[in-house]
């Protein structure tokens, strides 16, 4: 309402301008034809308030045509930093089940026996690496084990009988989940205490 006071006396003299513009080409007109009629007070407040209704309306179109563009522009700004966090999530599918192995190789692995030990610490640089290289890039590795089972972020694969273990909660993990930028890439596979 404040913008339309402050604008009122600019409207009255553009409406005032134009209501006199009119009325001496009417006034041109009548000449030429013979009426001299010149217009009334009723018809030209009838112009000012029609040009004053024509005026707002075009500020408000004009309102709503810069919110429309602002939202637009917030919209495709967001659609581009999802992009940037979560263009890579299929990426990251892909490569979990390397880890996966290299984790298994190094369970299935004689951690004793001399002749295998540097074997197994290539393994264990690698998986390390690979580690620090996911942690880097906002990846991160759930492993629930004595955490309430969260059917958000786990797979329950079997549920068993624990009497050491609260019911409802993770015993065992068979397979880590992994979360992008706090969004779930897959759920890991328990098991859950009945």
């Amino acid at each position: 309402m404040s913008d339309e006071q402050q604008t009122s006396p600019e409207v009255e003299e553009v409406a005032a301008e134009a209501a006199e513009k009119k009325a001496a080409e009417q006034a041109e007109a009548g000449n030429e034809s013979g009426a001299g009629e010149a217009p009334t007070v009723d018809a030209v407040q009838a112009e000012i308030e029609s040009l004053n209704q024509q005026l707002i309306e075009a500020k408000e179109q004009e309102l709503r045509a810069q919110a429309e563009a602002q939202n637009a522009r917030r919209r495709a700004e967001q659609d581009v930093e999802k992009a940037h966090k979560f263009g890579q999530e299929k990426l990251v599918s892909d490569l979990l089940p390397v880890i996966d192995n290299l984790e298994r190789a190094l369970d299935a692995m004689n951690v004793d026996d001399e002749s295998l030990k540097p074997v197994v610490e290539g393994i264990e640089l690698t998986l390390k690496s690979f580690q620090d290289t996911l942690t880097k890039h906002k990846i991160e590795a759930l492993n629930p084990v004595g955490e309430p089972f969260d059917p958000q972020l786990h797979q329950a694969m079997t549920m068993v009988e624990s009497p050491d273990a609260e019911p409802n909660t993770v015993i065992n993990v068979f397979q880590k989940g992994y979360t992008l930028h706090g969004r779930l890439v897959r759920p890991a596979m328990v098991v859950v205490a009945k």
